[in-house]
């Protein structure tokens, strides 16, 4: 005897979770899109999401995104993707987005720095606003334009700026103008205090008795970049300290070809190098010892970012700890309060001087 055949369930509906809840279907939707905040109390809001999940209901993005016109995506756009740094960005900023419904896509520049082919010619339409972190002065260009809000990471901090003010500070960089304009596109910023991150790396090595700096800088054209060499060049008295600057690629390799070159020429050795990045500094530490110098001993050595590479060397690195998840939380954070019609604070984010084994007073002469 044949089996009856049951019927194929359906799954569950807003409808459902309103008559489960004791609701209108209009207080579910409040609810489960995160909008119920001063128009539906606590008790009810509670209520709603127990009948949702008791019946396993989740709301239909896709039909959701078309009757409000967006599609819940943002795009988060960095330099590179093998940086742990905005790996950290995008797990920060992934997480927020989750929390509230949206989505991440992640989008390099190619080779790192250069400017990014335009994303938007077929997906604008599929994106709600775009999160740019630590990008490059002239890689922008494409963001303009789109009519999508702009939340900036990590660059020039103000969108006031006039860009035929020569008489800023920024003016001597060169492409402090490209900054700036492109800065009064964007909607937020949100920063690392990497000033004050530079200025704990030179009272550290003042404080251990160190005089004679080399300053391992990183060659690309970022506001980040530029505001480390500044706040360094600034910290360190005049008169009783030097400091050569010395520009770097941002790989081991170029790193280590530049410091060997740099001491193998120079005629005044430092006894301690300051690297704008972990990669810089591990490049630094290689050319030490190809010059049969030891760190801290001979030299003292510090990164900038604290990436797991700064305790994978040997000895440990002092660096300065970049918070760089909340970075990507507050990104998005920032680009959720625009799209809802708010405008966020332009934030910075404090950072924090880890002391390891990298770092030493000098040896005497």
């Amino acid at each position: 005897m044949p089996t009856p055949a049951h019927p194929a369930r359906t799954a569950p509906t807003s409808r459902d979770v309103a008559r489960a809840a004791g609701v209108s279907q209009a207080t579910v939707s409040l609810v489960l899109g995160d909008k119920w905040q001063g128009r539906v109390s606590p008790r009810t809001a509670a209520l709603v999401r127990g009948a949702a999940d008791d019946l396993g209901y989740r709301p239909n993005q896709a039909a959701r995104s078309l009757r409000l016109g967006n599609t819940r995506t943002a795009l988060l756009v960095v330099p590179a993707l093998t940086n742990e740094f905005f790996a950290r960005v995008y797990t920060g900023a992934a997480a927020t987005a989750a929390e509230h419904g949206f989505g991440v896509v992640l989008y390099p520049s190619p080779d790192g720095t250069g400017p990014a082919r335009d994303p938007f010619a077929s997906a604008r339409t599929a994106l709600d606003g775009v999160i740019a972190s630590s990008m490059a002065t002239h890689a922008l260009g494409a963001l303009r334009g789109t009519g999508l809000p702009l939340v900036m990471l990590d660059s020039y901090p103000t969108d006031t700026h006039d860009p035929a003010d020569t008489t800023d500070p920024d003016a001597d960089d060169t492409d402090a103008t490209a900054t700036h304009a492109t800065g009064r596109h964007a909607a937020a910023h949100v920063n690392l205090a990497v000033a004050d991150g530079m200025h704990q790396v030179a009272h550290h090595l003042l404080g251990l008795g160190h005089r004679r700096f080399l300053h391992l800088a990183s060659a690309v054209d970022t506001w980040t970049f530029h505001v480390r060499a500044r706040a360094l060049a600034e910290t360190l008295p005049p008169g009783t300290t030097t400091l050569r600057t010395v520009h770097s690629a941002l790989d081991v390799h170029s790193a280590r070809t530049a410091l060997e070159n740099a001491l193998t020429t120079g005629t005044d050795r430092p006894t301690a190098v300051i690297c704008d990045d972990d990669v810089l500094a591990a490049g630094a530490c290689k050319a030490l010892r190809r010059l049969g110098l030891r760190v801290p001993d001979d030299i003292s050595v510090t990164g900038f970012d604290d990436l797991a590479l700064a305790t994978a060397v040997e000895p440990e690195l002092t660096t300065v700890r970049l918070p760089a998840e909340q970075v990507g939380r507050s990104g998005m954070a920032a680009l959720l309060a625009v799209l809802e019609g708010h405008t966020p604070d332009n934030t910075e984010l404090p950072v924090e001087l880890v002391t390891r084994g990298s770092t030493a007073a000098p040896a005497k002469p």
